[in-house]
């Protein structure tokens, strides 16, 4: 009987970590701020993105600009966030947009695939990206949404039991539409 029991642990626990779910947690693990690097600091532009659409997840959220409070961008509650001092889109650099793993936020992101599309509005125009790479990391592994010297997009949210991992996704640009 302990043999069944060990079993159907195993088969959970891998069950859990192959399909990923975004567990509602009310701790403060779950409301942890994301650490901006210091680098961003430096680099503090306004923000001109406006939307995120997402069109094979049905994604389709405002953005608005996160500032930087204590060395950590603050999370939206409401829509998806800007990360004040990455860049915008169309610059070099690290675009950083981040939402909760919550329906009708970024809970759909963990369907993402390679070579999906990701469209940016800005102020004045549409931006096109394409998945190039998904994985996950620990919350305390920021070199993901570090500034880079030419421009990416990183969308990124809680994944996993109790929210203990960050799903990542990278998207480079494509021509715009």
């Amino acid at each position: 009987m302990g043999i069944i029991f060990i079993l159907i642990g195993f088969a959970w626990f891998a069950f859990i970590y192959k399909y990923p779910t975004i567990q509602t947690y009310s701790g403060d693990f779950a409301k942890e701020p994301i650490v901006a690097d210091r680098a961003f600091e430096k680099t503090l532009e306004e923000s001109d993105i406006k939307g995120i659409v997402i069109p094979r997840l049905n994604i389709d959220l405002s953005v608005a600009s996160s500032e930087i409070k204590n060395g950590y961008w603050e999370v939206s509650e409401t829509n998806a966030s800007h990360g004040e001092g990455s860049a915008n889109p169309g610059e070099d650099g690290n675009v950083v947009v981040f939402a909760h793993a919550r329906e009708g936020l970024f809970l759909e992101l963990r369907d993402i695939k390679k070579d999906d599309t990701v469209y940016i509005l800005t102020k004045t125009r549409w931006y096109k990206y394409k998945v190039s790479e998904m994985y996950y990391v620990y919350p305390n592994d920021i070199t993901t949404v570090s500034p880079t010297d030419s421009e990416i997009l990183t969308l990124f949210t809680c994944s996993g039991f109790f929210d203990e991992k960050r799903l990542i996704v990278k998207a480079i640009p494509e021509n715009s539409d």
